[in-house]
């Protein structure tokens, strides 16, 4: 597994911290994606593409019942890494105690790099704000950052918006940060209130990373390899993080490390669209109950591809009326 020693928290002088990557390197993570990135989706990425990080989808953390914080499905998913990849569990709700006692079962399961989210805009509303909600009220996180540092003994993340509706708000959430010794953020420069609108503006990240020592992971907007190493270049981030640019192209992670194509013709795509949906739909049928189950969740993934030269195959794709035909739809894509 692939980890850096960062820093022995005060208080707990037995306990080293490790990142998920190693000193030097630009990590290329594969992003959360609630709905997508479940470990059927994983397995096929580390075993393919291999993005240097995986993430698993937001696990809720329920607030209301001190014996289910977590769901049994997302507990089995907690773990050091999967098929040698490193594996950061990411932990979505609100209140300190419940957050921190999620933590600790997430700890005891096998997860060593934990995540809070503060940057998803679709956190349900319970009784409390949760994802990119908490923005809302920066006071409890001063509770919440620093008791989380002193529970997790491996490496602990924030995952973040730029700001709740003020793309600026970031900035005064840098102190608390570095006071509490989070190992590493992970920026979306949106704000939650704008949702995927707009764009990610990594100017923003470039001053971020300019203010603070906290090593920067930049997420946002990264559809192709020119955006991707532009933006390195631009804000000195420690590493990308690929969300629906990497769903819809796995092949980028290979493109941003200059080991593919980093324009590839057509033909080159159809076939790598084709290799990738062969992959997942055996591993889907394993994960999902019933053909139309795992029809809406391929369907799911197509929805990421972007190419307007392969519209009419996937339009195709994405009319399939049942798991039949849409297979029919992929063995199309080679000639």
């Amino acid at each position: 597994m692939q980890t850096s020693e960062a820093f022995i928290p005060a208080g707990n002088p037995q306990s080293k911290h490790v990142l998920p990557w190693n000193p030097g390197e630009k990590p290329i993570m594969l992003a959360p994606m609630q709905g997508l990135t479940n470990r059927a989706l994983r397995e096929l990425f580390t075993t393919w593409v291999r993005p240097d990080v995986v993430w698993t989808e937001f696990m809720r953390v329920n607030s209301q019942s001190e014996k289910k914080l977590l769901m049994p499905g997302d507990v089995r998913e907690c773990a050091a890494e999967e098929n040698g990849v490193p594996l950061v569990v990411q932990l979505i709700g609100h209140g300190r105690d419940a957050l921190v006692a999620a933590a600790r079962t997430a700890q005891k399961a096998g997860a060593i790099h934990i995540n809070l989210n503060m940057g998803c805009p679709y956190g349900r509303m319970t009784s409390g704000l949760t994802g990119g909600g908490m923005l809302k009220r920066p006071e409890l996180l001063e509770e919440i950052i620093p008791a989380l540092r002193e529970e997790i003994r491996g490496s602990f993340s924030v995952k973040i918006r730029a700001g709740y509706d003020d793309p600026r708000q970031i900035f005064t959430l840098l102190p608390l940060f570095e006071r509490a010794k989070v190992d590493f953020l992970v920026l979306h420069p949106r704000t939650v209130r704008q949702a995927y609108d707009g764009f990610a503006d990594h100017a923003v990240t470039t001053e971020v990373i300019k203010e603070t020592s906290i090593p920067v992971i930049a997420n946002g907007d990264i559809r192709n390899a020119a955006s991707g190493l532009g933006i390195l270049e631009q804000t000195g981030a420690a590493g990308l993080m690929l969300g629906r640019g990497g769903i819809g192209e796995p092949m980028l992670f290979e493109r941003l490390r200059g080991r593919a194509a980093a324009d590839p013709d057509v033909s080159e795509r159809r076939a790598m669209l084709h290799r990738y949906l062969s992959g997942l739909l055996p591993l889907y049928g394993k994960l999902f109950c019933g053909d139309m189950q795992v029809l809406g969740k391929i369907k799911g993934v197509v929805s990421n591809v972007e190419d307007h030269e392969l519209e009419r195959e996937l339009k195709q794709l994405k009319r399939a009326k049942n798991l039949h035909s849409f297979r029919a739809a992929v063995e199309d894509l080679v000639p």
